[in-house]
């Protein structure tokens, strides 16, 4: 889970000690014909410095090479005793000890989002989800924006690349149900979809683009939407002088608003087997949860609003559902609808 790279200074601190160590048993084995037992104690008060007699009177080379093991080994110890003192103060232990726990928090999650990036567009995406309980995983570069991400799943969060396969593993890409990837740069978000799609096939992307010409590259790369927030802003902006009333009434039941009122969408797949290929009115949705279809998505990617009674469920399917927290919730309970 972590390389040697992360406790490099540790580890050179323990070899360097266990070295002298290793140098004063031999030494005194050789020069004084200490037994193993003599020569490891003789070599331990001598590194430590402690000041005990001599386990047995030392010859002349037996007191230089003594002087030479105080000297290296006495410079050996503090060296590690530093790091040790260091690693803990510092909070390197604290930040490994983070990463240790967010990776085994990942590990158990499936079907979560990946959001790549924390700038303005993660943010609120990550805010949109913790609204409605959705589980994610952030993964950003910069150290102190990782720092202050307090958020409900703050041990979901990741510091890296999101560029490198590694760190997209890390996040669970394999067993995650969708990724956004909100970088600055284009390029980044390009090399993102690629790495995911080849790790998931399975999975939904969602990416942030900032120049005209990347939407169709992204698309090509494997996502599934492609997001402008600068033209989407615009164009935001533009309709609600025009249609005000009507704009903030979607923003409400997309979620922007609140999760009292919820837009659920039903997939062929999530409905019983005796339900399949029926009619909407088939379901009784209505009649049931209290909730109204208001769309229809056909195979071929046609949206229909409001569906006749008549529509037939057909594979690849779905329909939209409008309705309350509480009206949803029954929902998901009558077809299994994974929010």
């Amino acid at each position: 889970m972590f390389s040697f790279k992360h406790f490099k200074k540790l580890y050179y601190s323990a070899g360097l000690l266990l070295l002298v160590i290793l140098v004063g048993i031999s030494g005194y084995m050789l020069l004084e014909n200490y037994s193993f037992h003599d020569a490891f104690y003789m070599t331990i008060i001598t590194v430590g410095t402690v000041g005990f007699q001599e386990v047995h009177p030392l010859s002349p080379t037996g007191q230089i090479f003594t002087a030479f093991l105080i000297i290296t080994g006495f410079g050996t110890f503090a060296y590690a005793i530093s790091s040790v003192t260091s690693y803990v103060l510092d909070g390197e232990f604290r930040e490994y000890y983070r990463t240790y726990r967010s990776l085994n928090a990942i590990e158990k999650l499936e079907g979560h989002v990946i959001i790549c990036g924390y700038g303005r567009n993660g943010r609120q995406a990550a805010h949109v989800l913790k609204k409605h309980d959705k589980r994610f995983v952030v993964v950003e570069n910069k150290k102190d924006v990782v720092d202050t991400l307090t958020h409900k799943f703050s041990d979901l969060v990741l510091q890296g690349d999101a560029t490198q396969d590694e760190v997209l593993e890390q996040a669970g890409i394999k067993k995650a149900a969708a990724l956004i990837t909100t970088l600055p740069i284009d390029a980044d978000n390009l090399f993102i979809v690629l790495t995911a799609r080849s790790l998931n096939t399975k999975l939904t992307i969602i990416s942030r683009a900032s120049d005209d010409n990347s939407d169709r590259k992204l698309k090509t790369a494997g996502a599934n939407n492609v997001i402008m927030p600068d033209k989407i802003g615009g164009a935001h902006m533009a309709s609600l002088v025009l249609k005000p009333d009507v704009i903030e009434f979607l923003d409400f039941i997309t979620g922007q608003g609140g999760v009292d009122i919820n837009l659920e969408e039903i997939t062929f797949d999530s409905l019983p087997e005796h339900l399949r290929n029926k009619t909407i009115r088939d379901l009784e949705i209505r009649n049931k949860s209290g909730a109204n279809i208001v769309g229809f998505k056909t195979a071929d990617g046609e949206y229909i609003i409001n569906p006749s009674a008549d529509t037939q469920l057909i594979p690849d399917g779905k329909l939209f559902v409008l309705g309350t927290a509480d009206q949803i919730g029954k929902l998901r309970g009558m077809f299994s609808v994974q929010h």
